[in-house]
């Protein structure tokens, strides 16, 4: 049996044996014992992750996939260790999932070779579930991937930029060309990893944070005094020099920064 990649789940199969153990190598096995991989298809990056030491656990919303992932996956993949049950199949779409419940309030790392569709909205979720996700790992539109691992300065850097760098290290590890997948996307992909800060506590209210940097991005173009003007800025704190900046020349400290003096000032 094999699977048909549908377009309206966008999927896209690595059929590269080595990215896909690159891609499967890119997790560091450290503070975590479950692999939850989103999207396995029929199982070329899953296979891999089958050989480290952790329980591995698939999200697929393909019923097609679940098939063959219950039917004709190779075996020998799945019986390395027989000592305890280290293999998982869930139906279903990873962005419904209540994680802490679904994991038990463990600790998660998220790979996967992710549909474009979603990629970012799969990131919000990681961030979302923080506190049970320490570390991610997986394949992005190469756009979105550098997006992501973007600092400062940049006209790519924004929102998703921001809100990942505040609680996790992000690091842009390769590019993967359109030839290794079947069918081949009309762009290149990049794979990231993300390993959440040993302080993933914000200094400051994390709702007004996230409120702050999703207002300032929403008018990039604009400096903060105009682009914030709905906190209803003092004409006093308006002076500071931080809002004579646009958005994307902040880093992530001096987004926290003006939280902090949005926060003491009143909203």
């Amino acid at each position: 049996m094999t699977v048909r990649a549908k377009k309206h789940l966008g999927q896209h199969f690595l059929t590269d044996e080595n990215i896909a153990k690159k891609i499967a190598d890119s997790l560091t096995g450290v503070g975590y014992d479950t692999v939850v991989e989103i999207g396995p298809g029929m199982g070329v990056l899953t296979k891999y992750l089958l050989q480290k030491k952790a329980t591995v656990t698939v999200l697929e919303i393909d019923t097609e996939s679940v098939a063959y992932l219950q039917d004709d996956f190779p075996k020998e993949h799945i019986n390395l260790d027989t000592s305890r049950e280290r293999f998982r199949i869930i139906e279903g779409d990873f962005l419904k999932q209540n994680i802490p419940t679904l994991f038990n309030q463990q600790q998660i790392a998220i790979i996967g070779n992710f549909p474009y569709n979603i990629s970012s909205q799969i990131v919000f979720k990681a961030i979302e579930n923080r506190a049970y996700v320490p570390e991610f790992s997986g394949m992005f539109q190469k756009e979105v991937a550098k997006r992501i691992a973007e600092k400062e300065g940049s006209k790519v850097y924004g929102i998703i930029s921001v809100l990942t760098q505040a609680f996790y290290d992000v690091e842009y590890l390769f590019t993967v060309p359109p030839t290794v997948f079947n069918p081949p996307p009309k762009v290149d992909s990049g794979v990231i990893r993300l390993i959440r800060k040993k302080d993933f506590s914000l200094p400051v209210d994390e709702q007004l944070f996230f409120r702050v940097v999703k207002t300032a991005f929403n008018q990039r173009r604009k400096m903060l005094r105009s682009s914030l003007k709905s906190f209803k800025l003092s004409d006093s704190l308006k002076e500071d020099p931080i809002f004579a900046k646009r958005p994307e020349q902040l880093s992530v400290n001096e987004f926290i920064s003006l939280t902090d003096k949005i926060a003491s000032h009143g909203i």
